[in-house]
């Protein structure tokens, strides 16, 4: 098929976010998990496509909750690896890398050591598999933090800012049941100049990782 999807390349190694992510649970995560995602992704195109140009409107349309599982789940992936970074690396500091985000934060919830609180608590409210959000709302132009089920993408017309990948095989080889130590931690290796270039820009100018690659 024409426009098939692929794995983006990682900005950086399977061990470069240790200790907050172990290599072991970043070359599963990338290469299994997001790779599955992709991979269903493209069967479900290609076979909505093949039924539409059958005229088998019925069978196209029973592809679209796989489209919209497998799409969310690269979608979100592809912004997730952007959002990481070592923490050594000057991206990871927020003061010097995200000032108009941290701005934004403050003037939002005071401070941001209250704004990792309540992002906190929303990340450990999800119930099941899910992810957090910090997106920039289209209307206003203000903050808000969202939580989604699943593989559930951004809501339209809202930019995502910064996502927090909530699901067990983000963290249980590491952390196990310790779901509150792995937010806790993984502070430490956010891509804030992500976060930055995210928040002055254009919704989709987040998507952009996003791409089709030449027939499959």
């Amino acid at each position: 098929m024409a426009g098939a999807y692929v794995l983006p390349k990682l900005p950086y190694t399977y061990d470069a976010l240790e200790p907050s992510i172990s290599r072991e649970i970043m070359e599963l995560h990338y290469s299994k998990h997001h790779q599955a995602y992709v991979t269903n992704l493209n069967k479900a195109l290609e076979a909505s496509a093949a039924a539409l140009s059958e005229g088998k409107l019925q069978d196209s349309a029973a592809q679209l909750s796989a489209i919209r599982f497998n799409g969310g789940g690269h979608i979100n992936h592809s912004l997730f690896w952007e959002n990481l970074a070592p923490a050594s690396s000057p991206d990871a500091d927020i003061a010097a890398a995200a000032p108009r985000v941290l701005a934004a934060i403050e003037a939002t919830w005071g401070s941001f050591e209250k704004f990792q609180a309540a992002f906190g608590a929303a990340l450990l409210g999800i119930q099941g598999s899910g992810w957090g959000w910090l997106v920039r709302e289209a209307a206003t132009g203000q903050l808000r933090i969202v939580t989604l089920a699943n593989q559930e993408a951004v809501v339209v017309g809202d930019t995502p800012i910064l996502g927090v990948d909530m699901w067990e095989h983000a963290y249980y080889l590491l952390y196990k049941n310790d779901k509150a130590t792995y937010v806790k931690n993984i502070w430490r290796v956010v891509n804030w100049k992500t976060c930055e270039i995210r928040f002055t820009g254009q919704r989709d100018d987040a998507f952009k990782v996003l791409k089709a690659q030449a027939s499959i």
